[in-house]
């Protein structure tokens, strides 16, 4: 095959066929073909887009590049879910061992900080003696035994996307939804979970910003994920403002035992009984996605989620206490109050300048090798709708007492609020459903 005869097809909009993409992928990673041409080629595709069955293509290519999870010797069908990421997405920790109560099973391998949202292992870092790389063996014992493990990702699937990754975050190519989606899928399909439910985030504090290309993206997950064999359903909610009201590492980790509590933060639950639910209904352990929803609210309020989380700690070797006990996790220097400099409702929040004021603060990382203080985070007291008076507080900073991190994080934290007169409702939260069926709205 010739390199310059298959970017030039794409180019002109063609369509490639799954041997000219093996090639264009694995010549690239085996370095026959050097940066320049794939920098061309993923130009080409970001301009020309991909057919569905090229997208399944290339995510499978780059799926066999790496090793593949078999999860076979776990018992039942393993459901996986992944967000596009946002701001105070505490999910994973609050979602895992619920659906794992409720009768799913949980065999999750998860990533860390990327961009302005946070990882949930560096979330689960903050829980004492927790241990996040198992062996294979030991995950699955764990899964087989509780029905739940979070582990971190091995650097072993789809080495392939990494080196796309770090091509497109060089070349203006990120922004692909083709590309994308294959970097998304093919992690989670070589992770070797039999279901997916993703969480495609919309909204200012989201990578797809806009809801028609959330949707497209949607879209063309469900479509890679259903050729290749998985049950696949997309929820396209809204990251207007944070999920929640933590942002940052152990203080989301006690916002996640809050909600298993019962006293969680209801944009947060909302979304956790719309996730288990659907979880639950591809594993085919309920019938409906009423049923579904009921039996999750049902193991918050018995706080058989809660203890669940307590089994899952405890396996991996941290400190269960920490479920009654908050005070355990690593605890910040100072608390400061950042206060309202005006009187009146909280009209928006900017949620991507809200995540990016907690990295200054210190609660993310400048280089992907750098230690994170866990402890340090921002706990909002006011969401779009509600009254503030001037001088109240918008919200607090778990610091590490570094005075130069604060005034540079609250500048930017106020500049991300806006105030006004007049009470409005707060932002939709929830878009639409996507399945092989097709596109449901949701209200």
């Amino acid at each position: 095959m010739n390199i310059y005869e298959l970017i030039k097809k794409k180019r002109d909009g063609g369509e490639l066929s799954k041997k000219e993409i093996d090639y264009m992928i694995n010549g690239f990673i085996k370095k026959d073909i050097p940066d320049y041409q794939m920098a061309a080629f993923l130009m080409a595709v970001f301009y020309k887009g991909m057919t569905a069955r090229e997208c399944v293509d290339l995510t499978m290519t780059m799926v066999d590049s790496g090793d593949r999870v078999d999860l076979s010797g776990i018992s039942g069908f393993k459901v996986d879910k992944h967000s596009t990421g946002g701001v105070g997405d505490t999910t994973t920790l609050v979602l895992a061992p619920l659906v794992a109560a409720s009768g799913g099973i949980v065999a999750k391998m998860t990533g860390r900080e990327l961009g302005h949202t946070g990882g949930t292992v560096d979330k689960l870092e903050s829980i004492p003696g927790m241990k996040v790389e198992l062996p294979k063996e030991e995950f699955m014992d764990i899964v087989n035994r509780i029905h739940v493990s979070l582990i971190a990702q091995t650097g072993t699937l789809a080495p392939a996307d990494k080196h796309i990754y770090a091509l497109r975050n060089v070349t203006a190519t990120v922004d692909s939804i083709p590309l994308i989606a294959g970097s998304i899928m093919s992690k989670k399909l070589a992770a070797g979970s039999d279901g997916i439910v993703l969480d495609v985030k919309t909204g200012v504090g989201a990578f797809m910003q806009k809801y028609e290309d959330a949707l497209e993206l949607a879209r063309t997950m469900v479509d890679i994920g259903e050729g290749a064999g998985k049950r696949v359903v997309a929820l396209i909610t809204s990251m207007e403002q944070p999920l929640g009201y933590a942002i940052g590492n152990a203080i989301e980790v006690k916002e996640a035992i809050d909600t298993l509590s019962g006293s969680g933060p209801q944009d947060l639950v909302d979304l956790i009984l719309e996730l288990g639910s659907n979880m639950l209904l591809i594993s085919g352990v309920c019938g409906s996605r009423e049923d579904a929803r009921k039996r999750i609210r049902e193991n918050i309020d018995n706080k058989k989620g809660l203890a669940k989380l307590g089994e899952l700690i405890k396996a991996q070797g941290g400190n269960p206490d920490v479920i009654g006990n908050t005070g355990l996790l690593p605890q910040p220097k100072k608390i400061i109050e950042i206060k309202a400099p005006a009187g009146g409702y909280v009209e928006s929040i900017d949620a991507l300048e809200v995540g990016l004021s907690s990295k200054v603060l210190g609660a993310g990382r400048k280089t992907k090798d750098e230690p994170i203080d866990l402890s340090i985070g921002i706990f909002l007291k006011k969401k779009v709708g509600d009254e503030v008076r001037k001088g109240e507080p918008l919200a607090l900073f778990h610091s590490d007492g570094d005075s130069s991190k604060v005034e540079a994080a609250k500048e930017k934290f106020l500049n991300a609020y806006r105030i006004g007169p007049k009470k409005i409702s707060p932002p939709r939260f929830f878009y639409a459903r996507v399945s092989k069926d097709g596109v449901e709205e949701l209200k």
